[in-house]
């Protein structure tokens, strides 16, 4: 039985925000897929010193994580939208349970980025000191394939972010045995700077997106609840 009144009005409701939060999903899931492949992101992650020291991943799982609630927010999206327009109790159930628990998992993943919030750049920074230490070794303490290989890894991080060095390197007189900072150093930011502000950025869109889709996802739990007792409630007359 179609339902009348308030019902109907819920009904056109929640397809909207179904519609609204399926576009979320699409907007999640390319945002994700940017961050994947961002030149300054993954030119600095793709990076290896040697074998047994890449770059750190926890960012990638982080976005990995990102892609795959973006497609399943798709496709419950699409779900709540059709069960809203054939008025199914049991396509709107389904609805309500993956809602749950997406939220659920989106809760976990807002703790564990907060938790891990600073252990990104905290662990490329580590990674771009110890490049930049033996990219300035002495040849008799590295082998030279293994400061060329340093090199490469400070070159594009100097090239990628815009910057050269870092405080501390300036303070042990580092920054002279290289010729990369030669003449830099004055003009642009430290590198260590410049990671903090390429993650703070990234950190406030994931931020704002998942505020944004938390509310709308409250907001569809509510009426998707408010249909399915509608629709059995109309079905009794």
């Amino acid at each position: 039985m179609v339902v009348e009144g308030c019902t109907k009005c819920i009904k056109f409701l929640l397809f909207f925000f179904n519609f609204i939060f399926w576009l979320a999903g699409g907007v999640i899931l390319g945002v994700a897929l940017w961050l994947r492949h961002d030149q300054q992101t993954s030119s600095i992650l793709g990076l290896k010193l040697d074998d047994n020291e890449p770059a750190p991943s926890t960012f990638y799982i982080g976005v990995y994580i990102l892609i795959a609630v973006g497609a399943v927010m798709m496709f419950v999206g699409f779900l709540g939208c059709y069960g809203a327009i054939q008025e199914s109790q049991c396509l709107l159930g389904t609805f309500f349970a993956c809602l749950v628990i997406l939220f659920a998992c989106e809760v976990a993943a807002g703790i564990w980025g907060f938790i891990n919030k600073d252990k990104v750049a905290s662990e490329l920074k580590t990674f771009y000191n110890s490049a930049y230490t033996k990219s300035v070794e002495p040849p008799l303490l590295s082998s030279p394939e293994a400061t060329e290989k340093a090199k490469h890894v400070v070159k594009v991080f100097h090239e990628s972010l815009n910057c050269c060095g870092a405080d501390e390197f300036f303070t042990k007189g580092l920054s002279l045995l290289t010729g990369e900072c030669s003449g830099k150093a004055i003009t642009l930011p430290n590198c260590h700077t410049r990671i903090d502000e390429l993650f703070t950025t990234k950190l406030y869109i994931i931020g704002i997106a998942a505020l944004v889709v938390a509310v709308i996802m409250i907001f569809e739990m509510i009426f998707s609840m408010v249909l399915c007792c509608g629709i059995r409630n109309s079905s009794v007359y």
